[in-house]
């Protein structure tokens, strides 16, 4: 069986949709070495060429399309919901007000950039976020993940990101936050066999939800309660997670092209042409 090492995020979602293949449900000739880390660190690895297959957040893909293509499986998005901008309630911001965000190449950090660019950023891990609006390290901070849905009676809402993705993008389309990208080095039929893989895994999680997330839960897989991890899986790995839609493909060529048009990206790309040609397999195979 051939080797594929791949990485994915430790939260709810990427859990749910990645575990069918941990727990033997989804079969394939692959031997897939999974690793959890936070977005931004795969991010980072990612962009350093380190795994084959990786969660990724949208907004980096720019920057490793020559290494990367795109999956079509595995994916996130918000839809009139999302991270969420919070500070200490009655707090007045300033135009310069010191933020905590989650990673440079984070979706979130994208497109609060576009709407607030004087603002002072300092990089956190996500957990850490909360505690440091908290403490007063910095005067607001980007809640991501699950703790959108749990953070401190002491905090308020300044602004949702999927209002302001909103106002930039002016179609009401949903918001991409995190896919997954493998290595344009791997031969394009094993590309093809696993994103199929992955995409089962991703249906038959999503199919067989209360079970899963009954395991995940059995074993300390995930950060949150039950009732928790329902409402979050509801929101982040769904049927819209299974496989990329000509809407999601369109919210993301509007993600490229509102980060090239303020200069984040040094060309402006067609998420449509970074999709793996799967109809390969079926003209090999006629």
């Amino acid at each position: 069986m051939k080797q594929i090492n791949l990485a994915h995020s430790p939260d709810a979602d990427d859990i749910f949709m990645y575990y069918a293949i941990k727990f033997g449900w989804v079969s394939s000739d692959y031997d897939f070495k999974n690793t959890a880390d936070d977005i931004e660190t795969l991010n980072q690895q990612t962009l350093a060429g380190i795994w084959d297959v990786s969660a990724i957040s949208f907004a980096l893909y720019p920057h490793i399309a020559q290494e990367y293509a795109l999956l079509r499986t595995a994916v996130s998005f918000g839809e009139g919901y999302g991270p969420k901008l919070i500070k200490l309630k009655d707090k007045k911001l300033k135009r310069n007000f010191k933020v905590a965000l989650s990673g440079k190449y984070t979706t979130n950090a994208l497109i609060f950039r576009l709407k607030y660019p004087e603002a002072r950023i300092k990089y956190y891990n996500f957990l850490e976020i909360e505690k440091a609006v908290l403490d007063g390290e910095v005067d607001a901070g980007v809640l991501i993940h699950e703790s959108i849905l749990t953070y401190d009676e002491r905090l308020e809402v300044e602004a949702e990101i999927w209002d302001i993705w909103s106002e930039l993008n002016k179609e009401n389309l949903p918001l991409p936050l995190g896919g997954m990208a493998i290595r344009r080095s791997i031969p394009l039929l094993d590309a093809i066999n696993i994103e199929e893989v992955l995409t089962k895994a991703v249906k038959v999680g999503n199919t067989h939800k209360e079970l899963l997330s009954k395991m995940l839960i059995e074993r300390n897989l995930v950060r949150v309660d039950s009732e928790t991890l329902k409402k979050y899986l509801s929101l982040y790995a769904n049927d819209e997670s299974i496989t990329l839609s000509e809407l999601q493909l369109k919210a993301i060529n509007k993600l490229f092209e509102l980060g090239f048009n303020a200069g984040f990206y040094p060309e402006l790309l067609d998420a449509n042409e970074c999709l793996i040609p799967k109809e390969y397999k079926k003209v090999r195979e006629s």
